[in-house]
């Protein structure tokens, strides 16, 4: 057994990271607990955190890695979170969207690209979090961000709802992605808007959700037999696995 290692975690609905962390801090007793790479509430699926001062002092290591996603895509309306925060607008006058044409613009995504970040994200700008700024009704300027998109695919056939086309999607990305922006992004491309309807981190770097716990698994008599040593293959120049 062991006071110090990392816990592959698959982070339920609803629950924010911190929430996780703050769970992990009350079974184990322990104060220094950190995670690779937040997830928003919305959001399911790999986290991964590190339990004990040796183990919080690596994570740095992991954060830089690629990650991987699946999404789900609506096309032909949005919401001013870009997820399901908030009330969803639909746009009328949404064009014919051809599936070729969709194939086209997410291989003009892919690549190295600069993101816009959303209003409802935790970049501080003036001190303030942007999606406190949100809430209140505030929008300001963002500045770009630079992204690499590693791959950005259709996985499933497009279907349609109530007038929109519901995208399933894989996207490789570099840390640091907002998905969500990716959503509407798509969406501009195509003349219309979109926004994420449902989101699942599977990878981060080599590790894989399929290997991750469930909350329920963990509690005071179990944790320290779960705890393991994460080992991470080359690293490249960018930081990517």
């Amino acid at each position: 057994m062991t006071n110090s290692g990392f816990l592959l975690i698959n982070k339920p609905q609803e629950w924010t990271s911190f929430d996780v962390v703050a769970k992990l801090r009350n079974i184990t007793q322990i104060k220094k607990i950190g995670h690779a790479g937040t997830l928003d509430p919305f959001a399911t699926g790999l986290l991964i955190v590190a339990i004990g001062r040796d183990a919080t002092k690596q994570i740095d290591s992991f954060m830089g890695l690629g990650k991987e996603y699946i999404a789900e895509f609506v096309l032909g309306a949005t919401t001013d979170s870009l997820d399901t925060e908030t009330e969803v607008v639909v746009d009328t006058n949404m064009p014919e969207i051809t599936h070729e044409q969709i194939d086209t613009v997410m291989k003009e995504l892919i690549g190295d690209i600069k993101q816009i970040p959303p209003m409802h994200s935790a970049i501080k700008v003036g001190g303030q979090r942007l999606y406190k700024m949100a809430r209140k009704g505030e929008e300001i300027e963002r500045k770009p961000r630079p992204v690499r998109i590693e791959d950005f695919r259709l996985i499933s056939d497009i279907e349609k709802e109530n007038g929109q086309l519901i995208l399933e999607v894989r996207i490789q990305c570099s840390s640091g992605t907002y998905i969500r922006a990716l959503a509407r992004d798509l969406a501009q491309k195509l003349n219309t808007t979109g926004y994420c309807r449902a989101l699942r981190r599977s990878k981060i770097g080599d590790f894989n959700v399929s290997d991750a716990l469930e909350m329920d698994q963990i509690n005071s008599e179990t944790w320290q037999n779960l705890v393991k040593k994460l080992e991470i293959d080359v690293i490249d120049e960018k930081g990517q696995a």
